[in-house]
C-alpha cells in the first residue's frame, strides 16, 4: 500500500465543490479544508505507485478549480492508535 498526502491550491470560492469531488474518487481516504498556504490535504491510500501516479495525474488534477498540486509520498506511518495497539497484543 503507498500512503500519500496532497497540497492543493483550488480557484477562489470553490474549497467545498473541488473538496466534494475529490473524495468521490477511489483511492482518496480523506479531505481537509485547511488554512494557510494551501487550500486542501488530500490523504491517499493506492495499491502502488502506478495506481498512486493515475488518481494524481489522470483524475485529481482534472477536477475542475485545482489550480496547483504537491504530492509528497509516505515512506512510514507513525500514528499513536498504531503503536498503542501493538503494544497491547495480548494484553486484556
Amino acid at each position: 500500500m503507498v500512503n500519500s498526502v496532497v497540497l492543493l491550491r483550488v480557484g477562489r470560492g470553490l474549497v467545498n465543490e473541488v473538496a466534494e469531488a475529490l473524495a468521490e474518487l477511489n483511492g482518496v481516504a480523506e479531505v481537509y479544508s485547511v488554512g494557510g498556504q494551501y487550500d486542501l490535504v488530500a490523504i491517499l491510500r493506492v495499491r502502488d505507485n502506478e495506481a498512486l501516479a493515475a488518481l494524481v495525474t489522470e483524475h485529481m488534477l482534472k477536477v475542475e478549480g485545482v489550480t496547483y498540486s504537491e504530492t509528497l509520498i509516505a515512506f512510514r506511518a507513525f500514528s499513536r492508535h498504531d503503536l498503542e495497539s501493538m503494544f497491547s497484543l495480548g494484553m486484556e
